[in-house]
């Protein structure tokens, strides 16, 4: 069962409303404009079979007019031969024929009507395909940017995430492992001569310092 009922039932509906009742919102926009767009060929062809039988109707109407001339060409000829009964009979003939292109001529008139009326659903039916497109335009961005942030979140919080960083964990122990057995191989290497040049001079402040106080308490005792 479609989703509309009647053409105007499609010009009437509020797009928004049936995507937020909507349990999938991308399968309803698509179902929504494949109804509008079968609908749309049906106007269309419904309307080609109106013009059609407009342009039938209308020949016979011309054949009609041709008709009633005939008809009064026969009644002046009939009367032109003093035959007043074949005159008489010759128009009433020729309104038979006038009877039939009056009908015509209001039938045609309904057909105008309903071209018209037509003409304005297809019009209304196009614009609302573009909403319901420019929806489904919307809803496919927000769709895709949902299902974007879903892996997002999926792939931060998932096992694979999770087992790469106990695997960076696993590396940073080993760097630092390296980098304490390359300091444990520099503890008991012999000096430079930088490191021991620094050393006497230390040790000369120290001596110094020592002789200095042992000269203050001396004085002092």
């Amino acid at each position: 069962m479609g989703i509309f009922s009647r053409t105007r039932d499609i010009v009437a509906a509020n797009f928004a409303d049936l995507l937020d009742k909507a349990e999938d919102p991308a399968k309803m926009i698509r179902m929504i404009i494949l109804e509008m767009e079968e609908t749309l060929v049906e106007v269309r062809a419904s309307a080609a079979r109106t013009i059609a039988d407009q342009k039938e109707m209308r020949r016979h109407i011309s054949k009609l007019e041709q008709l009633q001339a005939s008809w009064t060409e026969k009644a002046e000829l009939a009367l032109s031969k003093d035959r007043e009964d074949l005159a008489k009979a010759a128009l009433v003939e020729r309104q038979k024929a006038a009877d039939m292109a009056d009908q015509l001529s209001v039938e045609v008139q309904v057909l105008d009507d309903a071209l018209r009326a037509s003409e304005e659903d297809i019009t209304k039916l196009q614009n609302k395909l573009r909403e319901a497109r420019t929806k489904q335009n919307a809803v496919q961005t927000r769709l895709e940017s949902a299902n974007t942030r879903v892996r997002l979140r999926e792939m931060w919080n998932g096992p694979k995430t999770h087992d790469a960083f106990s695997r960076f964990d696993v590396l940073e122990r080993r760097v630092d492992e390296a980098e304490g057995r390359a300091d444990a191989l520099g503890l008991g290497v012999a000096k430079t001569l930088e490191e021991e040049i620094a050393e006497l001079r230390t040790s000369d402040k120290v001596d110094a310092d020592l002789a200095a106080l042992k000269a203050r308490m001396k004085k002092e005792g």
